[in-house]
């Protein structure tokens, strides 16, 4: 990278932080507790050679590793500006509020670095003016959230909306006055110079480390080509932390969405910004107002039309009063179906953007309305046309939202130029990184020709800390009777490891039949993903004893319970991406167009990876002890079943529900 000064050589950098970790060592002195872990050692070598000599590395660190201290200590001791991503904020805040300030007690000396989030995250001065004048703002129950946010206002540092600890998560007016790329008017803003994602980009490029998260790391790369730049400072190194997730994070980010929500916001901001139209009589506000409601009415018109002639669907009404989740395909021959609506919207947006385009001196909020008008305009058309074959075309619909989107099928390319190809050394790392010994699979989907490669085994001892159950009679998961077999098997699990669990679906519908049948058979406290917010979950789940937590997707990876509380970790299928999927059908049909098979090179792999980090929520420290139990019989019944044992981690296998009685049992 020109203009960069060289890093410091790779035995000085590598003596540097060997004398840190040292038995005896600062980071001993600094931390209660502390225990010499090889693999740390290890892996931390393996970076400061990369941070020298530039690069990429792949590091799969099992769980207990100390992967964070590892990767810190080289990147802050290299001297040069870091750039680490993580998978969640959570994380983020980790990093921020624990590693960091016990790497620097250790080295003796403060480490400047800044938390960066989506924008979304942030609230946004010039934006919320403008909402505490709008009637919005009076109302029940804004009303009361609005106070809230005065209040915080007046002690926070940073904007991040994570510090109001009484706001819900799901407050809609939230949307209204956040800091979003698509409602940023840039330096023009009255507020620029104040401006909490301003004042952010500004301590991030003074700082010796950046804490991103991969949402933000996508979102920086696929803006930043437009007229608003990049939000993250270059950096020359770049660590990615969680890289198993990075793919599905950069296919959503690079590809277009439209909505019905993105048009309702449209219409909401146009009316606040062309609400006091300063021009002679009332005909111009009218043309606003009238062209406002035909984009209203029209999206109405496209959406209502795209979810009754959804493709392989019979027409039938929306459950649960509009709340139902699909996601299906679509091809040119299904949006033929809805070019009269389309056709009305697009030329609805088009009126919209030359009536802000005409306006004589029109307010940077008009523009900004304008400028948005023509983007969905022209995303809009670009999804409908449905003619790119790098692209997959897809209608989502998600709770009370209808998503029309186009996503790339293949974006390890996208991965290798705009992500990981900036830096001059960048660490890719993971718990779960490499299938069956070999990172070949994450190098394919990532785009990574050439990498230094490191595989780090946990630093737990599985033969004693856990045991794994496999029952030896289950029926076929694709059967009707798997349901009922699986409540059964969960019982008996919960009864013996008096409940401390987590019980992971691979559906929504697997979990309400499963749960259903258990709930009535047990006495312990139960919760259920959807009934609070995840954070509120795994708050009561933490402080509630012998609580069982019902859960899909979200609590497969990115969650940690250490302790007696989380003792056992039920999983009850193996997690294959539905073929069903567009996008995983998708890459599927390119796979098998290059002459592989599709289920033992994507499918197999995407599931090995996926099972071990819903495994691996069971043991977080060296003092845990439980019981993981699979109970998907093509385990034992189907070739591939192999591949997946040979991954799992070295614990002790059972079939016999007495062994887990016995593993609990007093020593």
């Amino acid at each position: 990278m020109p203009g960069v000064p060289a890093l410091p050589r790779a035995d000085a950098l590598k003596s540097a932080v060997a004398r840190v970790l040292a038995p005896g060592g600062p980071l001993a002195s600094a931390l209660d507790g502390f225990e010499p872990r090889p693999a740390q050692r290890r892996m931390a070598s393996a970076i400061c050679e990369v941070l020298a000599e530039g690069g990429v590395l792949m590091a799969e660190a099992g769980t207990g590793t100390g992967k964070t201290l590892a990767y810190l200590l080289p990147a802050v001791l290299s001297g040069h500006r870091t750039l680490v991503s993580t998978g969640t904020k959570t994380l983020q805040d980790q990093i921020l509020d624990k590693d960091l300030p016990l790497v620097s007690r250790a080295l003796g000396r403060p480490v400047k670095a800044t938390c960066m989030k989506g924008r979304g995250n942030y609230l946004c001065l010039h934006r919320y003016e403008q909402f505490r004048e709008s009637p919005a703002a009076r109302a029940l129950p804004t009303r009361v959230h609005v106070a809230l946010v005065d209040a915080w206002l007046d002690r926070t540092a940073t904007g991040d909306r994570g510090e109001i600890e009484d706001l819900p998560e799901d407050a809609p007016f939230w949307g209204e006055i956040a800091a979003t790329t698509e409602n940023c008017i840039g330096t023009t803003c009255p507020q620029y110079t104040d401006c909490f994602v301003t004042r952010m980009r500004q301590r991030a490029a003074e700082s010796d480390l950046v804490i991103a998260n991969h949402h933000l790391l996508c979102a920086d790369a696929a803006v930043r080509e437009h007229s608003f730049g990049e939000v993250i400072p270059e950096c020359p190194v770049l660590v990615v932390d969680e890289a198993h997730q990075i793919e599905d994070v950069a296919t959503q980010y690079f590809g277009v969405s439209v909505s019905n929500l993105r048009l309702d916001e449209l219409v909401r901001d146009g009316r606040r910004a062309f609400a006091r139209v300063d021009t002679p009589g009332a005909d111009a506000a009218l043309s606003f107002e009238a062209t406002l409601t035909g984009i209203e009415q029209a999206a109405r018109a496209l959406f209502t039309a795209l979810v009754a002639r959804r493709p392989g669907t019979p027409a039938r009404p929306m459950r649960n009063g509009g709340l139902f989740d699909e996601r299906l395909r679509l091809t040119r021959e299904h949006t033929f179906l809805v070019d009269e609506e389309a056709a009305a919207l697009v030329l609805a947006l088009g009126r919209l953007e030359e009536l802000a385009s005409a306006l004589r001196e029109a307010s940077d909020d008009q523009r900004a309305v304008g400028r948005r008008a023509r983007e969905i305009h022209d995303d809009l058309r670009r999804i409908l046309r449905a003619g790119d074959e790098d692209f997959v075309y897809v209608l989502e619909l998600r709770g009370r939202g209808v998503f029309l989107r186009a996503l790339p099928v293949d974006v390890s390319a996208i991965v290798r130029d705009h992500l990981v190809g900036r830096a001059r050394s960048a660490v890719l790392t993971s718990a779960t990184l490499a299938v069956g010994g070999s990172f070949e699979y994450a190098r394919a989907r990532l785009g990574i020709a050439e990498a230094d490669e490191i595989l780090l085994p946990s630093e737990f001892d599985y033969r004693s800390q856990s045991v794994l159950y496999l029952p030896r009679t289950m029926p076929d998961p694709r059967t009707p009777q798997f349901a009922a077999a699986a409540a059964a098997e969960v019982t008996e699990i919960l009864h013996r490891t008096d409940g401390r669990a987590f019980v992971l679906f691979t559906s929504y519908a697997n979990l309400r039949e499963v749960h259903a049948a258990v709930a009535p058979r047990l006495s312990y406290p139960i919760l259920v993903q959807g009934e609070a917010p995840r954070s509120v979950l795994l708050a009561d789940f933490r402080r509630t004893a012998n609580a069982v937590l019902f859960a899909t997707s979200s609590f497969w990876q990115g969650v940690d319970v250490v302790g007696e509380a989380l003792s056992c970790v039920i999983i009850d299928k193996l997690p294959f991406a539905s073929p069903g999927d567009p996008l995983v059908q998708a890459r599927m049909e390119a796979i098998q167009a290059r002459g592989q098979d599709p289920f033992a090179t994507y499918q197999v792999p995407v599931a090995i990876l996926t099972l071990l980090q819903g495994l691996g929520r069971l043991l977080r420290h060296r003092r845990d002890r439980g019981v993981m139990a699979v109970l998907d019989p093509r385990l034992r019944t189907m070739g591939y079943g192999r591949r997946f044992l040979a991954a799992l981690p070295p614990a002790p296998v059972t079939h016999k529900l007495d062994d887990i009685t016995a593993f609990f049992a007093p020593s």
